[in-house]
């Protein structure tokens, strides 16, 4: 798996994709500033994360979120339902991992912010999936579709071939 650094600069709200190096360089030009020497870490106003690809094979839970904005924009708690629903409720989210998956999938630009409003005083987020999470998500349809075919099928020769023979007797009753 690759993974990216990214460097979101708190300041002006930007986000930029940078390798490993650049991010450290950036990250000293900021702390070289004269000033700030005596400080022993970053700026508070830089912070750094990892982030990693999303590549398929999926897991399930990326697989039914991804699924689950296929049909129309969501909130996230309105996912957690949706999600619980398309496992049968073998697939249960808390918040806090599906708020993490999401930010993930929205870094690999697999989901996208549809709007956002505010809802008895609170900041309600809806999410949409994106074309590439459109693409990530038919690619994965046809893969596990055709792991489901191959199952199937052997499962079915197996059955076929385990079935017990009608015992002949010979020459009378016994």
């Amino acid at each position: 798996r690759r993974h990216h650094l990214v460097v979101r600069v708190r300041v002006t709200g930007d986000q930029v994709l940078v390798n490993r190096e650049e991010a450290e360089a950036a990250r000293e030009a900021l702390c070289a500033e004269p000033a700030r020497l005596a400080v022993r870490r970053p700026p508070t106003y830089l912070r750094v994360r990892y982030i990693a690809r999303v590549d398929t094979p999926l897991r399930e839970p990326t697989f039914l979120i991804l699924t689950a904005l296929a049909a129309q924009p969501m909130h996230g708690y309105g996912l957690i339902g949706e999600v619980a629903a398309l496992s049968d409720n073998r697939v249960s989210l808390r918040p806090g991992t599906l708020y993490g998956a999401l930010d993930r999938l929205v870094d690999a630009g697999l989901v996208e912010v549809d709007r956002e409003e505010v809802v008895d005083g609170r900041l309600r987020r809806y999410y949409r999936l994106s074309p590439g999470g459109e693409t990530t998500l038919s690619t994965e349809t046809q893969r596990l579709r055709r792991n489901v075919e191959a199952a199937t099928t052997r499962l079915s020769k197996r059955t076929r071939a385990a079935l017990p023979t009608t015992p002949r007797t010979a020459g009378g009753l016994a």
